[in-house]
C-alpha cells in the first residue's frame, strides 16, 4: 500500500509539472494553479501538496526545460575556426532560444518576485558569456566593445526583440542576427 501511494504521488508530481509545461508552451504566460490542476487532472490541493508556492512549480519546470535542452547547450562546436564557431553558434542558440522563448516569456513576468527566477537568469547569462568567451580568440575576447556588441547580438534578449516585438519569423530572426554577427567581426577586422 504504501508503495502504491509513493508511485501515485510521483506520478501526481510530474503530471502536475507536464502539465505547467504544456500551458506555457500553449502560450499560458502566467497559468493559475487552477488550470494546472485542471490541466493535470488533478485536485487543486495536490498541487499545493506538491509545491509550496508557483515559485516551487517554476523551479521545477525550469529544471525539466534543462534537462530536454542540455544535449543542444552541451554538444561542442565543431569547426575548428572562431568565425566558423560563430556561425554554429547563430544557428544553435536560434535553436535553443526558438524552444525556450515560451518559457522564458512566463519566467518573465515572474522573475521580479522570484529568487529563483533571478538567479536562473544570471546564470543562462552567464552561460551564454561564457561560451561565447570561449568561441573567441583572445584578441577579440579583449576588444570590449566588439565582445559586449557581439554578446548583445547573440542573446536571448536580442532573439526575443526580433521574434516577439518586431514580429519576424524564425528564419528572418535568424537571418538578422547573422547580419549583425557578420557587421561586427567585419566592423572588428578593420
Amino acid at each position: 500500500m504504501f508503495d502504491g501511494r509513493k508511485v501515485r504521488r510521483h506520478k501526481n508530481r510530474h503530471r502536475i509539472v507536464a502539465a505547467m509545461l504544456e500551458l506555457v508552451r500553449a502560450g499560458a504566460i502566467s497559468p493559475r494553479a487552477e488550470e494546472v490542476a485542471e490541466r493535470a487532472g488533478v485536485g487543486l490541493r495536490t498541487v499545493f501538496r506538491h509545491f509550496d508556492d508557483m515559485d516551487s512549480l517554476y523551479r521545477e519546470m525550469a529544471d525539466a526545460m534543462r534537462r530536454e535542452l542540455q544535449p543542444l547547450v552541451s554538444a561542442p562546436l565543431g569547426s575548428p575556426y572562431w568565425n566558423g564557431k560563430l556561425d554554429e553558434m547563430v544557428l544553435r542558440r536560434a535553436v535553443l532560444f526558438e524552444r525556450a522563448m515560451p518559457f522564458k516569456n512566463a519566467a518573465d513576468v515572474h522573475r521580479h518576485r522570484s529568487p529563483f527566477l533571478r538567479k536562473d537568469y544570471e546564470t543562462m547569462r552567464a552561460a551564454e558569456r561564457d561560451a561565447l568567451e570561449a568561441a573567441l580568440p583572445a584578441a577579440l575576447r579583449k576588444n570590449r566593445e566588439f565582445f559586449e556588441a557581439l554578446d548583445q547580438a547573440l542573446s536571448f534578449s536580442t532573439w526575443q526583440h526580433l521574434r516577439r516585438d518586431q514580429k519576424l519569423t524564425q528564419d528572418q530572426a535568424r537571418q538578422t542576427v547573422e547580419f549583425a554577427v557578420r557587421a561586427l567581426v567585419a566592423a572588428s577586422a578593420k
